[in-house]
């Protein structure tokens, strides 16, 4: 008799591949998508799946807490998050350079239209976005996968290569050099995961990632 737990696991595993697909294509195409298009569907699609980690969480009588989400040490996590962004963008950025030295390439030279907030009313969607996106995919790639990953593979280090390399998929219309740098910058995401047992230093850093590029640039050159 199939395990209910591996029927949940297939069926997240069903939504979760078509989404990215459509993500990488949609995503990839500068084909007349614009940003509050791309913003919605990408909330829409983010709350969704989350909601579905929260059932199957709740499925396996399974607490929350399990994933990450404690919020006993709240402000010290938060403010480790902050303390963090600087040098892992550092990082960050000098691994991009040298990918690119190494001869891959990028196309992140400028944000792409679709990812490009101008009017005030598009700006604000997009604190909304950079927000839910943060929570969501933290929740997904760092708590629920990375569960998940581990128990299939017996192997912590295992499942921290797949969930950052399942990670880096939605970024592939960033050219090689930048996917290169978003699967280490997952695996440095995972890693605080593990060592802090918590999701809110991981969530403050992708949420200041998103932030500056999509929502503080913006807000700068309306000012």
């Amino acid at each position: 008799m199939e395990n209910p737990e591996s029927k949940i696991d297939s069926r997240i595993r069903d939504l979760f591949e078509p989404s990215m697909i459509i993500s990488f294509f949609a995503l990839g195409s500068e084909g007349g998508l614009s940003f509050p298009v791309t913003a919605l569907s990408m909330i829409f699609q983010d709350i969704g799946l989350t909601t579905l980690v929260v059932f199957f969480l709740w499925r396996n009588g399974e607490p929350i807490a399990l994933i990450g989400w404690k919020f006993k040490n709240l402000k010290k996590e938060a403010a480790l998050g902050v303390g963090l962004y600087l040098p892992v963008m550092i990082g960050a950025w000098l691994l991009e350079k040298a990918f690119q030295h190494l001869g891959l390439t990028s196309t992140m030279k400028h944000l792409p239209e679709f990812l490009t907030a101008k009017p005030p009313l598009e700006i604000l969607l997009a604190g909304v976005l950079v927000t839910v996106v943060a929570i969501t995919e933290e929740t997904i790639f760092r708590g629920y996968l990375m569960l998940r990953f581990n128990a299939l593979t017996a192997s912590l280090t295992a499942s921290v290569i797949i969930t950052s390399g399942v990670f880096a998929l939605g970024h592939g219309y960033e050219g090689p050099a930048s996917a290169g740098t978003t699967v280490v910058l997952g695996m440095v995401l995972a890693l605080i995961y593990v060592w802090r047992k918590s999701l809110i230093a991981p969530v403050v850093i992708h949420f200041l990632v998103d932030f500056f590029p999509l929502v503080f640039v913006p807000l700068v050159k309306i000012g």
